[in-house]
């Protein structure tokens, strides 16, 4: 189905937000579209919504994958979208992510988003931190953008986390800032406000929920990356984003010859590489 806008969507919204988990993926260029579209679609979402300018030309869509024509570059663009989704749909589970960013939870190979949220739910747990873990092409001259699908490198090395901070200063429990990939190593040219890597990309809605502008929720435990009693899965955003903005801009493009240094390390396109490089965390769910 192709919407002209929200409203549309959500006249609709019985059939395509009643049932979850739900993938919001907002589509900012033509980069990778069918690629991302399809590895959702692989992991068994039950609804993918896909937001792009009206002017995009999307590839076949089917039944299950839905457009909706909409300002994805405008400010705050993700919140706005986000919001009124949570609006729309109490009580679903949704995910939500960029054109070239690609979602990994441990044993995805084999189990499916649905599997995750309802072990989520047995764990009282209504959100799952994603990490966004930077992937990038090693040769910039055959792959100016930063995008490679077919040979796509990461860093292996060079996270870290700091202990997270409130308005008054106190720290919130079980949350931290996490920091790491392209963004860390040349955050000369990325605003402040964008370093971070965690964000809580998948969640389950209810009213009153909102994300704010620092991709954080007004609900602090949605925040955490785990549960008070033990540890809880945690799940990885595999990104061409930051790759895509730093040659993008003229000023970064000119400044990075390349993106791999001796941290770097191919991408095998598998779970269990990120779990044994710690980028995401199994918790309970054997």
């Amino acid at each position: 189905m192709h919407y002209p806008d929200l409203p549309a969507l959500f006249a609709d919204r019985r059939q395509h937000l009643a049932k979850g988990p739900i993938a919001l993926i907002l589509i900012e260029d033509a980069i990778e579209v069918a690629s991302t579209i399809a590895h959702h679609k692989t992991l068994g979402f039950a609804q993918i919504i896909a937001f792009c300018p009206a002017d995009m030309t999307l590839p076949a869509l089917d039944d299950t994958v839905h457009r909706v024509d909409y300002d994805v570059i405008g400010a705050d663009a993700p919140e706005r979208i986000v919001n009124a989704v949570i609006k729309a749909a109490p009580g679903a589970w949704i995910y939500f992510s960029f054109n070239a960013e690609y979602l990994y939870f441990p044993f995805c190979e084999d189990r499916s988003i649905a599997d995750l949220t309802n072990f989520a739910m047995e764990e009282r747990r209504n959100s799952i931190l994603c990490y966004v873990i930077d992937l990038y092409a090693s040769n910039l001259n055959e792959a100016p953008n930063g995008v490679a699908r077919d040979a796509a490198w990461l860093d292996q090395a060079g996270y870290y986390a700091l202990a997270r901070h409130d308005a008054t200063g106190a720290r919130p429990e079980r949350q931290v800032d996490v920091y790491g990939g392209l963004r860390w190593r040349f955050e000369e040219h990325v605003p402040w406000d964008r370093r971070r890597i965690d964000r809580p990309a998948l969640f389950r809605a209810y009213p009153g929920l909102e994300m704010g502008t620092d991709r954080l929720f007004n609900d602090p435990e949605y925040n955490t990356y785990a549960c008070p009693w033990h540890h809880s899965p945690t799940a990885a955003v595999c990104s061409f984003r930051t790759a895509k903005a730093l040659r993008h801009n003229p000023g970064s493009r000119d400044a990075i010859d390349s993106f791999v240094w001796p941290g770097s390390a191919p991408f095998t396109w598998h779970s269990s590489q990120l779990l044994d490089l710690g980028m995401m965390e199994p918790g309970q769910w054997f």
